[in-house]
């Protein structure tokens, strides 16, 4: 067991698109990135996605029934994306995200 902070961890890498494994839980890592302009199209068979936005702002643009939505999150929001479902993630500018 240990102590993570976030602020610490963002501060040892630079590079954007590429997450950092940071912890396990279960099942599950838990992931840092920075986010800088787009992501490409894309979905995840087995599983959900979880932005959480430490720093900065991101549009999450989904593809739904033939239809396209957008998610504008804040600092402190967070969205869930469902396995299956075709997102590309949106930096306003450059993003802190778990």
């Amino acid at each position: 067991m240990e102590k993570v902070n976030l602020e610490d961890k963002f501060k040892q890498f630079n590079d954007y698109w590429s997450p950092k494994i940071v912890g396990d839980l279960g099942k599950y890592q838990i992931k840092l990135a920075k986010f800088h302009d787009q992501f490409v199209w894309h979905h995840h068979n087995n599983e959900d996605e979880f932005f959480l936005i430490i720093k900065g702002s991101v549009t999450i643009h989904l593809k739904e029934n033939n239809q396209e939505k957008q998610y504008e999150l804040k600092e402190g929001e967070f969205f869930i994306v469902p396995k299956g479902v075709e997102h590309m993630p949106v930096a306003n500018g450059v993003a802190e995200v778990l």
